[in-house]
């Protein structure tokens, strides 16, 4: 016990680095309450508890932590003494622990453990710096052991404890003692909005080509999308989102140390599979999108050039894509196989053909054939019925509408327990709760308004309404810029699959509904970025081959080749 003949004056400082910890371990509220009868048994005041939650000791990168020690160095200082439960809680590195003891006792402050020996003399001083060794040691030990756990962990395809990336969930794979393993699973409400990120930096919105990740996230802010934090979108999150391999069916674990954030070789990497949400053709577009959107790498004028056909076109003979380039004199332009020319004819014997007659090909196949108005009715009749045989929407919708009424109903209890005099309003655990529910309402909330215009809206199909729809296609594909023209195809098109005398044209199912919805029979229908329009007609119901979008173009083409 301590007294002296003036009263001493003290704080007490409670740290958990983990919320197990303080479920399972000494609890922020065990290390208060042992700190409170401390003080009062040494006839100590005991002027506030500073309080540090899921903090590490082996630095003072800790909010709570860092205020105490302004505190501290105040001058005068407002206490003379730091009551810690024991001496880990305010360091696990020794050597700092040392530092920052020697700078609080130059300003008359000294540090007491509830739990441990306490003195200011050598002996006491010898004592103090061989606990702080033994702590350190034993905080490295602990983090070597759970380090091999998580990476075994992962190894064996569980997710390890951190939030999922947007567009994720976890769920329960298994069970082993009292512990829930993890996996990765696709979240139905985010998955939609990944697909449309993705799509908005490979295609665009329709009004224009690919966007960059600042367009993009000006797209989504505009349009009342938000995280899942419910904040608005910023360029470095999406970017991240962008280049995460995990959208492509794998993620890697143990790629950075935590601590300080150095790369670790890559034979220390684990590449765990888990549910794609973005094909991994669609992930590698966007990559080289990305690549040569880099003003390091790619001059403006090629990636913003306005060529109506690109992103569209594969080589029939190798898959890859068909993009631009110019013969010799640069007076001409062609379609050219990518493979063939970045690997030669190794990779892919390929072909080319003169850009202007590829586009005037392909804008009269779609005219003459894919937007008639008989060809329209039939393809827009089956859209309707397959949407409603499908439940799947439906039963999310009434899922979200739930979880609105849970989150909204626990807000309600909240406060009646307020207002009752049940708990105070300034309850720190009431705010937690409070903003948790909220959070969970607004989520659910959002969920609902993309699953709505998921449904979207009864099409009216009578045969005057098709006929002007397919008269305003016609002209929006035949005139304009091309930027323009260019945006109209790319809502209805999906892939244009060219070889030397035929290509073959794949429809979006949902991108042709989305603009007969909000085409008002007069007035305009705008190309917009909707989430489910990527359903190919071909991969469903046949609908490239029976619908005559496989069109032999040897009269178009074949003269290009001579």
């Amino acid at each position: 016990m301590y007294r002296s003949e003036e009263l001493m004056h003290t704080v007490g400082y409670v740290r958990v680095s983990t919320k197990r910890q303080a479920n399972e371990g000494v609890s922020l509220d065990v290390q208060r309450d042992r700190i409170e009868a401390f003080a009062l048994e040494n006839g100590w005041i005991l002027s506030e508890v500073y309080i540090d939650r899921g903090a590490s000791a082996r630095d003072d990168s800790r909010p709570e932590f860092q205020r105490m020690l302004l505190d501290a160095m105040a001058k005068p200082a407002a206490f003379s003494g730091i009551i810690v439960y024991d001496r880990s809680r305010f360091y696990r590195n020794a050597a700092k622990a040392e530092l920052t003891i020697r700078e609080l006792r130059r300003n008359g402050i000294e540090i007491f453990s509830v739990t441990q020996p306490n003195g200011n003399d050598e002996a006491g001083d010898m004592v103090r710096q061989l606990i702080a060794v033994v702590d350190e040691h034993s905080s490295r030990e602990t983090a070597k052991r759970v380090r091999g756990t998580m990476i075994h962990n992962a190894k064996l395809g569980f997710w390890n404890g951190a939030a999922p990336p947007y567009g994720y969930k976890t769920e329960i794979a298994d069970r082993r003692g009292k512990k829930d393993k993890k996996r990765l699973a696709v979240d139905e409400i985010e998955a939609p909005v990944v697909e449309l990120i993705f799509r908005l930096a490979e295609e665009g919105d329709q009004r224009s080509g690919p966007m960059g990740v600042k367009s993009i996230a000006e797209y989504l802010n505009t349009r009342g999308y938000r995280t899942r934090r419910g904040n608005l979108w910023h360029v470095g999150p999406l970017h991240g989102l962008l280049t995460n391999t995990v959208y492509q069916g794998e993620y890697t674990y143990n790629a950075v140390d935590s601590n300080t954030r150095i790369k670790r070789p890559k034979e220390d990497h684990i590449v765990v599979a888990c549910p794609a949400i973005i094909a991994p053709r669609r992930f590698a577009a966007v990559q080289a999108s990305l690549r040569s959107r880099n003003p390091k790498l790619s001059a403006p004028r090629v990636v913003t050039g306005p060529i109506l056909l690109t992103g569209l076109l594969q080589c029939a003979k190798c898959g890859g894509a068909m993009t631009m380039r110019t013969g010799k004199s640069g007076r001409y332009t062609y379609y050219a196989c990518a493979s063939r020319q970045a690997r030669g004819t190794a990779a892919c014997e390929g072909c080319s053909h003169p850009m202007r007659h590829v586009d005037e090909a392909v804008t009269e196949a779609l005219v003459s054939e894919a937007l008639t108005p008989t060809r329209l009715d039939g393809i827009l009749r089956r859209i309707e019925s397959d949407r409603r045989a499908d439940r799947k929407n439906s039963a999310e919708l009434l899922r979200m509408q739930a979880e609105l009424a849970n989150a909204r109903q626990r807000i309600n209890r909240l406060m009646t327990m307020v207002e009752q005099g049940l708990v105070e309003a300034s309850d720190p655990e009431l705010g937690v709760k409070l903003t948790a529910a909220q959070k969970d309402r607004d989520i659910a909330a959002a969920g609902i308004e993309r699953v709505r215009r998921l449904i979207g809206p009864e099409l009216e199909l009578e045969p005057e309404r098709i006929v002007a729809f397919s008269n305003y296609m016609k002209d929006r594909v035949r005139n304009g810029d091309i930027p323009f023209r260019k945006a109209y195809i790319r809502s209805i098109i999906d892939h244009i699959v060219i070889g030397d005398t035929q290509a073959t044209l794949s429809g979006r199912r949902d991108g042709l509904r989305a603009l007969v919805a909000t085409h008002n029979g007069g007035g305009q229908a705008v190309p917009t970025g909707i989430q489910e329009w990527c359903t190919r007609l071909d991969s469903n119901c046949g609908e490239v081959e029976q619908t005559g979008q496989t069109r032999n173009l040897k009269n178009d083409l074949q003269s290009l080749v001579a």
